[in-house]
C-alpha cells in the first residue's frame, strides 16, 4: 500500500491539550487591557475531528502565534491584532447544538471572549447566530456552509467570512458543463440534515439549469454519523447514474468513500464531491482517481499560486508535516478577516481597543487577501462572504505519492455566488443572473 502525508496521533493530542490554557501556547500574561481574547470553536473529539476540527485549531495555533510574535507578511506583520496579544480559548464542537449555545454563552460571560471564531457543523451555526446576536458579542462563522443563515435573517454581530455551501454546487455544475460531460441521470448521496438538504438543493437547482433535460434517481440521504453505507450504496448501484453528487464530509465520506469504492460505484458513475479534499491525506491511495472534487473554495491542492499561500502552505507543513486543507485554510482567513478588522477599528478611535460595535463596522463589507484568494464580505449585509472557487480532478502522482488535482477550473467569486439582491435559491431558478464568468 502506498502512503502518504498523514494526520498522527501526537498532532491531535498537542492539539487537545490546547483547550486547557494558553499558556500551554507560549503565551505570557500581560495585562488584560493589552489582551484580544478568542474563542476557538472546532471539533476537537467525534467524526469531524481528524479531518475538519484538529487541522483548524492546528492552524489558529500556528497562526496566532505568528500573528502574536509580528512575523507574518503585510498586511498581517503588526504584532498581536494591532499590538494586542491573542489569547484563544479553544472549546471542543463535538456534543450537539444544545451543547454548543451553552458554551458559547460560557465562552462569552465566564471567559470573557472579545470574539468567538468557529463551527464546522451548519446545524451548530444555525443554533449560535442568533445567541450571539441577542448576548450583542461578536461571531464569527469561520467554515459551516448552510445559506439559511443570512438569507432568513439579519445580523448586526456576527459574521461569516466564506462562502456558504451555493458556491460549491454552482461550481460543481459549471465544471461539468465546460468540460462536456454527458449528464442525463444523477444520483444523490447527502446527509439528512441542514447542510445535506441545502447540498442536494442547490445542486439539482444548478444541473436544472445547466442539463435541464436530466433527471434524478437515488436520493439517498443516511444519517449524520451513520458510518455504515451498505444500503444507499446499493441503491446507487442498482441503478447507476451519469452523475453521483455528494456533499458527505469527514468520517462520513471516508466511509462511504472505502465501502462504495470496492463495489465499483467509482467506475460505474462520474463522481462528483463537493466538499471532499480533506479525505485526500489520510485515504492516500485508497482515494479512487477520475473523482471531480471540489473544496469548499480555492484551498489545499486547489489553492492559486501567490506569495500568501506559498507562505501559509510552508507555515502549517512546516509545524504539522502535512499540508492543509480546507478547514485550516478557512481558519486562517477568518483570522485574517478578524485582525484587520480590529486593526481598522483601532486606526479610527486612537489606538485604543476596540469596542464589539466599532470591530463589527469594520468587518462589515470589508475585503482582504487570503491563501485562497481574496474575500469579499458582499452578501447579508456585508456579512457573509463571497470567494473564488476551483473545481479538479483526482490523480494518483506515484513520485510524490499523493494524490494531486488535474484538470483544475478556478471560477469567480461572483461566477459561483448570488449578487447581493438575490437569495441563492432564487438566484439559481433564475438561471444565474448577473453572474461574472471568465
Amino acid at each position: 500500500m502506498r502512503s502518504i502525508l498523514s494526520f498522527v496521533g501526537a498532532v491531535r493530542a498537542a492539539s487537545l491539550m490546547l483547550a486547557v490554557s494558553p499558556l500551554m501556547l507560549g503565551y505570557t500574561s500581560p495585562a488584560v487591557a493589552q489582551e484580544f481574547k478568542v474563542g476557538i470553536v472546532s471539533f476537537l473529539s467525534g467524526q469531524a475531528a481528524d479531518s475538519f476540527g484538529v487541522p483548524a485549531v492546528n492552524g489558529a495555533k500556528i497562526l496566532i502565534e505568528t500573528f502574536n510574535q509580528g512575523k507574518a507578511p503585510a498586511p498581517y506583520n503588526k504584532p498581536g491584532f494591532g499590538g494586542l496579544t491573542i489569547v484563544p480559548v479553544f472549546v471542543d464542537e463535538n456534543g450537539g447544538a444544545t451543547k454548543q449555545v451553552q458554551e458559547l454563552r460560557n465562552l462569552y460571560d465566564r471567559e470573557n471572549v472579545d470574539a468567538v471564531v468557529g463551527y464546522v457543523s451548519s446545524g451548530d451555526c444555525l443554533a449560535v447566530a442568533p445567541v450571539a446576536e441577542e448576548m450583542k458579542k461578536l461571531l464569527v462563522l469561520y467554515d459551516c456552509g448552510t445559506p439559511r443563515i443570512f438569507e432568513e435573517a439579519s445580523y448586526k454581530y456576527v459574521f461569516r467570512t466564506a462562502s456558504h455551501g451555493a458556491m460549491d454546487n454552482v461550481a460543481a455544475a459549471r465544471y461539468l458543463k465546460s468540460r462536456n460531460v454527458k449528464v442525463d441521470t444523477i444520483n444523490l448521496i447527502n446527509q439528512d440534515y441542514a447542510w445535506g438538504h441545502d447540498s442536494i438543493k442547490d445542486f439539482t437547482l444548478s444541473m436544472a439549469v445547466l442539463y435541464p433535460n436530466a433527471k434524478v434517481q437515488a436520493d439517498q440521504r443516511p444519517k449524520f454519523g451513520a458510518g455504515q453505507y451498505g444500503t444507499e450504496i446499493s441503491q446507487l448501484m442498482s441503478q447507476p447514474a451519469d452523475v453521483t453528487h455528494s456533499s458527505l464530509w469527514g468520517g462520513d465520506l471516508q466511509a462511504m468513500i472505502l465501502q462504495s469504492a470496492p463495489r465499483g460505484m467509482f467506475r460505474k458513475s462520474l463522481v462528483v464531491l463537493t466538499a471532499a479534499d480533506h479525505v485526500l491525506i489520510p485515504l492516500g491511495d485508497r482515494m479512487p482517481e477520475g473523482v471531480v472534487l471540489g473544496a469548499r473554495g480555492a484551498y489545499g491542492m486547489l489553492a492559486p499560486k501567490s506569495a500568501l499561500n506559498d507562505w501559509w502552505w510552508n507555515l502549517y507543513q512546516n509545524r504539522w508535516n502535512v499540508y492543509p486543507v480546507q478547514a485550516p485554510y478557512r481558519m486562517a482567513q477568518g483570522l485574517m478577516g478578524l485582525k484587520l478588522a480590529v486593526e481598522k477599528a483601532m486606526a479610527k478611535n486612537g489606538g485604543k481597543k476596540p469596542t464589539t460595535e466599532q470591530i463589527a463596522a469594520a468587518l462589515a463589507g470589508s475585503e482582504w487577501e487570503a491563501p485562497g484568494g481574496r474575500v469579499k464580505m458582499a452578501l447579508g449585509d456585508g456579512h457573509q462572504a463571497i470567494q473564488p472557487t476551483a473545481i479538479g480532478i483526482t490523480k494518483w502522482d506515484p513520485e510524490k505519492r499523493l494524490m494531486v488535482m488535474r484538470d483544475i477550473q478556478r471560477f469567480a467569486a461572483e461566477c459561483v455566488n448570488p449578487p447581493a439582491n438575490m437569495k441563492s435559491e432564487d438566484w439559481m431558478k433564475a438561471g444565474f443572473p448577473g453572474a461574472k464568468c471568465n
